[in-house]
């Protein structure tokens, strides 16, 4: 029997990934903040790896949820944050919408690099869950098929 892939490990229910992926964000951003006083750089690369890490741990059967929220993750970080000190992310003057506009314009970078990253590696494990299906599939064949016999004539 082959060993399994890092693929093929994923086995979490969508919604502990999210609430997981939720607590992670939200760490992420209260230590920035502690540590900074407004979110950097260190938020960027924290969230590309997040969504990195929801994506190989969710199962295979709710790929769909992962697939669709970085964007909501960092949507709601920045709504969260947008409300309670909009200076972090965007002027003093600026409003709650204002805000979370800017924030989402200042790290764009970040969620286009952790979405595309997500969808990579859910498309991966897809890939590999579905090649891995396809040989067990063929091994079982095999298994079944009567013995080769040998025939002549004459």
């Amino acid at each position: 029997m082959s060993q399994r892939t890092l693929w093929e490990e994923g086995h979490e229910p969508a919604r502990q990934v999210v609430v997981l992926g939720v607590a992670l964000a939200l760490t992420i951003t209260a230590l920035d903040l502690l540590v900074f006083g407004h979110l950097t750089v260190l938020f960027d690369i924290c969230f590309v790896l997040v969504c990195v890490l929801l994506a190989l741990l969710v199962r295979p059967r709710d790929f769909f949820t992962v697939g669709v929220l970085p964007p909501l993750l960092m949507v709601g970080v920045f709504l969260l944050i947008g409300v309670t000190r909009p200076d972090v992310i965007a002027d003093d003057t600026d409003g709650a919408v204002q805000a979370v506009v800017s924030g989402l314009s200042h790290h764009a970078g970040s969620l286009i690099i952790g979405y595309a990253a997500a969808l990579g590696v859910l498309a991966l494990r897809h890939r590999v869950l579905r090649q891995r299906a396809q040989d067990a599939q063929a091994a079982s064949n095999l298994l079944g098929s009567p013995a080769p016999t040998r025939t002549t004539s004459g």
